[in-house]
């Protein structure tokens, strides 16, 4: 019997989702909102959404609704980008 918590509270645990966006971009996410891969093709998604699943024993699914990515695909904005320079 392990003494860390349930890290989800769905009891079938963490779930990998893989999915295009509305861009059509290919995304891996997990269920817990902590992870997030994107991909030019379903094969590569796949892969990688196979070797997370064992990895963290989780469940795959294949979703019909695209999934919203965690991070934006928008370029950073100048202020994102500089650097600081010590003086």
């Amino acid at each position: 019997m392990s003494s860390e918590p349930n890290p989800e509270p769905d009891e079938r645990g963490t779930i990998i989702y893989v999915c295009q966006d509305k861009a059509g971009h290919w995304l891996v996410q997990d269920s817990g909102r902590r992870m997030e891969g994107r991909f030019v093709s379903r094969g590569a998604a796949l892969s990688y959404a196979e070797a997370e699943r064992q990895m963290y024993h989780a469940s795959l699914e294949i979703t019909s609704a695209p999934l919203v990515p965690l991070i934006s695909f928008d370029p950073a904005s100048p202020a994102d980008r500089a650097l600081r320079r010590a003086a």
